[in-house]
């Protein structure tokens, strides 16, 4: 993939005293790398796949190998920061999604850094949060941010994650949170149905059997039984793509009733955390639903909780559009555990 720049905003062009430093986001399908120049200023984004690769340091090296990278003439990378999609409980990281692992302490010297941090994915997501420029969010429904309060964070796409932010003194503090298995709460028959259908293949079915590309691919083969209708093999890609195309009425539904399942979700963070500073959505499916989500049922399901109502009718919900916040995020965090050295 072609090297990319992402420049955050308010960047200024002085450089990092102790040179560029490797910022990555890895999934279990592909490693994001970049360099952060300067504060804020991270170019050379590349992604590699991680099949490609035996272990994460031989596709880090591969990185600092590429001739843009090496062109480039940086320096010597000493300090670098890791988001990785599994939890991160201690030196040893083993993969639930890819074969990978390794002890950081190893990664780190044979990879040459003084520092380097490895955190959940979800963490850095959430520690991007207050970073974020107008243009890299999309407000989805009224509401407005209140200054110094919780911030919350879902994210559906190969599962379902959930975190949220924590004032504390001049910083945040992310929740290391694995809220996406809670159990699945149905907010009416047709979703008391869904539940049923989804009960004949799991003894337990959590918000992520449903909130994510294979919950999509549940709903709809729930929703096909529940009307009748036979359903056909086909996937999340294909069923998303018929719904905003238009092609199937059935398709359109599943999409439907995943959005309005996100707004049970994200009122359940919203108000479990007090997060009166925005709830923010992640993930890959839904800033590929674009216009489509802004007119589903998603905010009014949001907001429809009772005596709770007026209170989440205050609460903005935002979709993250920024292509790579992780990157935004690592970084602080980065910065924080440099300054506490």
């Amino acid at each position: 993939m072609t090297a990319q720049s992402l420049h955050a905003p308010q960047s200024p062009s002085i450089a990092f005293p102790g040179g560029p430093r490797l910022l990555a986001d890895v999934g279990g399908t592909n490693a994001r790398f970049a360099l952060e120049l300067a504060p804020g200023k991270i170019e050379l984004i590349n992604v590699l796949p991680c099949a490609d690769y035996p272990t994460l340091a031989a596709a880090l090296q591969a990185y600092l190998a590429l001739p843009a990278v090496v062109q480039a003439n940086l320096g010597p990378v000493r300090q670098g920061a890791i988001a990785i999609a599994n939890p991160v409980t201690g030196d040893l990281v083993r993969m639930t999604n890819h074969h990978w692992e390794f002890s950081i302490e190893a990664l780190r010297v044979e990879c040459g850094f003084e520092t380097l941090v490895v955190v959940n994915d979800f963490t850095a997501l959430a520690r991007s949060l207050p970073l974020l420029s107008d243009q890299q969010k999309h407000q989805v429904g009224g509401g407005v941010a209140q200054a110094g309060a919780p911030l919350g964070l879902i994210g559906a796409g190969t599962g379902l994650g959930v975190s949220g932010l924590i004032p504390s003194g001049d910083s945040w503090t992310a929740l290391l949170s694995e809220g996406g298995h809670v159990s699945f709460s149905p907010f009416n028959e047709t979703e008391v149905a869904i539940l049923q259908f989804a009960w004949r293949e799991f003894e337990h079915v959590s918000a992520e059997r449903l909130m994510s590309g294979v919950g999509i691919e549940l709903i709809y083969r729930a929703l096909a039984d529940h009307t009748g209708v036979p359903a056909e093999a086909i996937g999340a890609p294909e069923i998303t793509r018929r719904a905003l195309s238009g092609e199937s009425a059935l398709c359109d539904q599943v999409i439907e009733a995943f959005c309005c399942m996100l707004g049970t979700v994200a009122s359940n963070v919203a108000i479990t955390l007090g997060a009166q500073g925005g709830i923010y959505i992640g993930g890959g499916i839904v800033p590929r639903l674009g216009a489509r989500f802004d007119r589903s049922g998603f905010r009014a399901r949001f907001e429809q909780k009772g005596r709770f109502a007026a209170y989440l009718a205050k609460v903005p919900t935002f979709v993250i559009t920024a292509e790579y916040p992780a990157f935004v995020g690592v970084s602080a965090i980065l910065s924080e555990r440099l300054a506490q050295a």
